[in-house]
């Protein structure tokens, strides 16, 4: 469960106890570059890492870990685009609280459906070896699409939409170059 911001509540914390536990471990460890490659690369260079990843991987478990490794970047920069927007918008205290309300529907509905794709995944070796990797996936997979959705409020729609809601306008000044300067 991605760490937002703190969410001490007995609801967050019953929900992470119905989840499976960490689907995969460090005890064996993966290429230290490879796990560096994808800690610290942005998400495009980090899609890339990954593949580096599984390319070197010789067991199902290494492929299980690349798989884990794309989902805790997919997690850090949903938690970065949502501080971002937190920051941006801090003044905006009604908007905030829904967006806040918003995240943690989002957190339940994800949780829901990992257990809807998975039913029986409480059950050890029910879905094989590949599942702890095709769990972290389909977690990276929805991360990366919630990402996606709120990447919206930093970089706004176009102006006109009538719909565009709490959303900001994106600037209609072209950008100058950066020898000129606006009047």
């Amino acid at each position: 469960m991605p760490i937002l911001e703190p969410l001490n509540t007995r609801e967050t914390r019953k929900a992470e106890r119905s989840l499976p536990p960490r689907l995969y471990d460090f005890r064996f460890p993966i290429k230290p570059v490879m796990l560096s490659l994808i800690l610290a690369c942005p998400p495009a260079i980090a899609d890339d890492a990954k593949q580096s990843c599984l390319d070197n991987a010789n067991t199902q478990r290494e492929i299980n870990q690349c798989s884990g490794l794309e989902n805790e970047s997919a997690d850090r920069e949903l938690n970065r685009v949502y501080q971002a927007i937190l920051k941006q918008h801090a003044g905006d205290k009604l908007f905030i609280d829904s967006l806040k309300q918003a995240q943690r529907a989002w957190l339940k509905w994800r949780d829901a459906e990992m257990l809807a794709i998975y039913p029986a995944s409480k059950e050890p070796g029910y879905y094989g070896s590949s599942f702890a990797g095709c769990w972290s996936d389909q977690l990276a997979t929805m991360t990366h699409e919630r990402t996606r959705q709120l990447k919206k409020w930093l970089d706004g729609v176009e102006e006109g939409d009538i719909c565009a809601g709490s959303l900001p306008i994106k600037s209609s000044q072209p950008a100058l170059p950066e020898n000129l300067t606006a009047p």
